[in-house]
């Protein structure tokens, strides 16, 4: 079965609908607070022409989303998929942000939790880059049952390549621990 990695996903709370271009300045309100990107690799992302690259290399990218708070219709941030390696049998999720008003409370595990229900349905290992800075998505990444693999230089569409931590999560791990 061919992988279709920019489904519409949802729960009761959140929304992940495929990024469109007519999505930028909602999605740009959110990234235009400094603090969303001060643990992330590139933390000028909240400049409206360096988040404009960061904006073009999602849609290019084919499986971005922006995430939609249910209850009010804000977009409150987004997410995506990328780099499916069929012989790794591999994706990765990353490039994640979200208005500081949803951090703590529980989003960020309910979206990661939809996209590999979802992605395991097509591979059986997810990978993720987070920043070598960004000891809060470190952090919350482990919380889910990731573990750090690897270091590797990531080049960034637009943007200067940056150090970050390699994270992987087995489909047979996720499943003992979300069963």
């Amino acid at each position: 079965m061919p992988i279709n990695i920019q489904p519409v996903l949802e729960t009761e709370k959140v929304k992940l609908l495929p990024l469109k271009e007519s999505d930028f300045e909602n999605l740009y309100l959110v990234a235009a607070d400094p603090k969303v990107w001060e643990q992330h690799p590139n933390k000028d992302r909240w400049k409206k022409e360096v988040f404009q690259t960061f904006f073009e290399g999602a849609l290019q990218s084919q499986g971005a989303f922006k995430i939609i708070d249910k209850q009010t219709g804000n977009t409150i941030g987004s997410t995506r998929f990328y780099d499916h390696n069929e012989q790794d049998d591999s994706i990765f999720i990353g490039y994640t942000f979200y208005a500081t008003d949803y951090w703590g409370k529980g989003i960020n595990p309910l979206v990661k939790k939809m996209m590999l229900d979802y992605i395991f349905q097509f591979v059986t290992k997810v990978y993720f880059h987070i920043g070598a800075q960004n000891t809060r998505s470190q952090i919350a990444i482990g919380r889910i049952g990731a573990i750090k693999t690897g270091e590797e230089i990531v080049p960034y569409f637009g943007e200067a390549p940056r150090s970050n931590f390699v994270y992987e999560i087995k489909k047979e791990i996720w499943y003992q621990r979300n069963s």
